[in-house]
């Protein structure tokens, strides 16, 4: 049979069995309040507001956690669909989706003691975002405590001096142990090894803590026993509970009846965490009323061995010191112990509690939580980046606010728990800026106010909305005639804002506006450079211009076009002659001329018309006498081809003249034609007939004093006559003339004495209505009209040809 002991504050004594069923009963009891009280704090956690799960530390790597599609009420799949992630405050991720299934799985080991020291319970707040369409859950974790660590004394061994004539009851505050985990694993209790001097309480300490204080239960006497060796054990709440033990040496000392006592039995105090170190934080004072060594009071801190103890004690001031950096953020308040000792070896104790102030001395943290760097032109409301910002320290230190630069197409806004979206503010438009560099900045609304900068690189996505756009509207190009085929004459240029496939541009020729222009046999474009390219040699006599329309289409989808007009001018070389149209010699007898041996200088004997198929100064004619029968007798005039006689005629003139003229035009090189003039002096033109040739060289040759004596004999008989002629020569045409479409015409008034009036391009004016022309192998004279002579042009030319003629009819007065 075993005996159970029970310990109390005046002995030990044994307990029976019937005691021994009611403990056990009492376990029971709260075997069943344990579990009531685990049923409770299930269903709380599963109708509150966030989710809550729980897991043990130290649990491996990919642990099952929860089934999220499952509580959170979606179908299978779509978290993946909507890309569900895990989003913890700061870069630590405690928690991670398994890529299969989304269940939620443990991604680390975790150490309740690491994460949150003694807070219990450890709780991590956590978000579940959901990117399309965004939707937050928020959600914890408890981390639930395991029993893996034991208690630990500061020191291996404690010191206690107590006087012999410390009375029973007397208590003896003695250095507590730590346990880093929390709740029922926790330190619980001490316990002395067995003796008859003293026995052992647990105290809780204002922050929770317990320590042991020692109770003296029989008065010592130095002289029976001047030292003793006890040991304490400090033992957990766990299953099965761990311990951990310390010697206590306990030295009776001799009479000192008055220990130090203190000002204060708690002293309290603030420091701010930036405080610098030897910074003095309080100075303690006690007393002791022995005189001598035995009042002689030292100072020092009683958990000297404390973990993270950041102070130090003046052993004989009592001023209380920084030595350690604090940190609001890791702790904030501490609760020191400090003892005074006299010379004698008695001692007391005060407790001091010092509270951490914050400041400002961490900065905003931002974390991405999504983030698109190419978003599309042209859609508006687009969602770039998700994230959130935290800050370590508390109160208005905490808070923090998000903002962007305000002439950025981008607008912040907020979501829950200091979650933030940055969204496009319209429509973007690529072609006024592809990239955009969006610093977004946080700040905290402390003092001073600290703040972090996260910049982000954006890019716009091209869409195909321009078309393509001519350098002109219209383009004017020139090739001159007679060029060689596939001759480049020209280049079209058009751009695309756009990028990429968008912006290449392809041309080419659309159908022309004249269906008659053959375009195709023309003019060829290359699709992808716009140089156009004259397909044949072209003629300006035939085609002096044409138009051609050109598309550029870019090769986005859709495409888009645009086009230009083209303009080419055929430029004239000076490819044709003159043409002389009077006199025509087509193989018969050239017309003669007859000029009246009286006619002064400077009269007109004839006019040489001629014309030239080219433009511009290509058809500028000049004129030449390049040869005659009596050198200095005619002139040609340069510009109007009037020949007329450079001196008086006399009688000692030839009667016949051969005139050789050069028509040249102003081309380069210049071309040029010649016409043959045959000119007869007569004296009058009364003489119904003129000799052959041969005779009138044969009277030439005689006699010139004969000759001018028979002309003016006949010139005086025949005038009569010719007179008579005359007017029935001009009844009978105009009877006839209606019929015949032809015949002669005597002259109004009389043969023309003025210079005709002729115009510098080779042609006859209106007032130039008739010539007198002498057949020379007929022997007889007559008067007749000069017929208008039009050249048939054939050809691509024959528009203009017919233009060109029909001013040259106006210009010699036809109808």
């Amino acid at each position: 049979m075993v005996d159970v002991v029970v310990r109390t504050g005046k002995g030990f004594f044994p307990l029976g069995s019937d005691i021994m069923e009611m403990a056990q009963t009492k376990v029971h009891r709260k075997k069943r309040q344990v579990a009531i009280l685990i049923i409770w704090m299930l269903l709380w956690e599963a109708g509150s507001e966030p989710i809550q799960y729980s897991v043990l530390e130290e649990s491996e790597s990919g642990t099952f956690v929860a089934n999220l599609t499952k509580d959170l009420g979606l179908r299978k799949g779509e978290m993946a669909a909507r890309g569900a992630q895990v989003v913890f405050k700061g870069n630590r991720q405690c928690l991670q989706l398994d890529p299969q299934t989304y269940d939620l799985l443990l991604n680390e080991k975790l150490d309740r003691e690491e994460l949150c020291g003694s807070t219990e319970p450890c709780v991590l707040p956590f978000q579940v975002l959901l990117e399309n369409p965004l939707q937050f859950f928020q959600a914890a974790l408890r981390v639930r405590d395991i029993n893996d660590h034991a208690p630990e004394f500061p020191a291996r061994e404690m010191l206690l001096k107590i006087s012999e004539i410390t009375p029973p009851g007397k208590l003896f505050p003695l250095k507590m142990a730590q346990d880093l985990d929390a709740g029922s694993n926790s330190l619980q209790s001490y316990t002395i090894s067995s003796n008859p001097h003293f026995h052992v309480l647990t105290r809780n300490r204002s922050d929770g803590r317990k320590f042991p204080e020692l109770v003296l239960d029989k008065a010592l006497d130095r002289e029976e026993q001047p030292e003793l060796r006890l040991t304490l054990t400090a033992l957990d709440g766990g299953s099965p509970p761990r311990s951990g033990t310390v010697e206590i040496q306990i030295l009776v000392l001799d009479i000192n009846d008055n220990a130090p006592e203190f000002a204060q039995e708690l002293y309290e105090t603030q420091i701010p965490e930036n405080s610098s170190l030897g910074s003095l934080i309080i100075t303690v004072s006690a007393r002791d009323l022995d005189a001598g060594p035995f009042g002689e009071v030292s100072y020092a801190l009683f958990q000297v061995d404390d973990v993270n103890q950041p102070f130090e004690i003046h052993a004989i001031t009592g001023e209380i010191r920084l030595r350690k950096t604090l940190d609001f953020e890791e702790f904030q308040s501490y609760h020191v112990d400090i003892e005074a000792t006299d010379g004698g070896g008695l001692s007391g104790k005060c407790s001091l509690v010092i509270k951490v102030l914050d400041v400002n001395d961490n900065t905003p943290q931002l974390t991405m939580s999504s983030f698109t760097s190419a978003i599309p032109e042209n859609l508006p409301e687009i969602i770039v980046a998700v994230f959130s910002v935290s800050d370590a320290d508390s109160g208005q230190n905490q808070q923090v606010i998000c903002s962007i630069d305000d002439n950025l197409p981008f607008l912040l806004r907020p979501s829950v728990e200091n979650f933030y979206t940055l969204v496009t503010n319209g429509a973007l438009d690529r072609e006024s800026q592809a990239e955009y560099n969006i610093t977004i900045t946080v700040s905290d609304l402390g003092t001073p106010r600290l703040q972090t900068q996260h910049t982000i690189t954006v890019t716009v996505s091209d869409v195909n909305d321009n078309a393509p756009a001519f350098s002109q509207t219209t383009y004017t190009l020139r090739v001159r005639e007679n060029n060689s085929p596939a001759l480049h004459i020209g280049t079209v240029s058009a751009t695309d804002r756009d990028a990429g496939a968008n912006a290449q541009v392809t041309y080419s020729l659309l159908p022309p506006r004249d269906p008659q222009l053959p375009l195709a046999s023309l003019v060829s474009i290359n699709a992808d450079n716009g140089q156009l390219f004259a397909l044949r040699s072209l003629d300006y006599e035939a085609l002096q211009a044409f138009e051609v329309r050109v598309g550029a289409a870019d090769r986005g989808s859709p495409a888009l076009s645009s086009q230009a007009l083209v303009r080419v001018l055929v430029l004239d070389d000076n490819d044709n002659a003159p043409f002389v149209l009077y006199p025509l010699q087509n193989g018969s007898a050239p017309c003669t001329e007859l000029v009246p041996r009286a006619a002064e200088a400077g009269y007109l004997v004839t006019k040489v018309v001629a014309v030239d198929g080219d433009s511009g100064q290509n058809a500028w004619l000049s004129f030449q006498l390049l040869k005659a029968t009596e050198p200095g007798l005619f002139g040609v005039w340069a510009h109007n081809g009037e020949v007329r006689t450079a001196r008086l005629l006399s009688e000692r003139d030839a009667v016949r003249h051969r005139l050789l003229v050069l028509v040249k035009d102003n081309g380069e090189p210049p071309l040029s034609a010649s016409v043959t003039l045959h000119v007869l002096l007569v004296d009058g033109f009364s003489q119904p007939y003129l000799p052959l040739p041969d005779v009138a060289a044969a009277e030439a040759r005689a006699d010139p004093l004969t000759v001018y004596l028979v002309i003016a004999l006949a010139s005086v008989s025949s005038l009569f006559l010719c007179s008579a002629l005359a007017f029935v020569a001009v009844r009978l045409c105009r009877r006839s003339g209606a019929a015949s479409g032809g015949g002669c015409a005597v002259p109004e008034g009389h043969f023309p004495g003025h210079l005709v009036d002729v115009s510098g391009a080779g042609t006859l004016s209106q007032s130039y209505q008739y010539e007198v022309c002498l057949t020379g192998g007929t022997g007889t004279s007559e008067f007749k009209f000069l017929k208008p002579i039009i050249p048939n042009f054939v050809g691509e030319g024959a528009g203009r040809a017919t233009e060109e003629n029909s001013n040259f009819r106006d210009h010699f007065g036809f109808s």
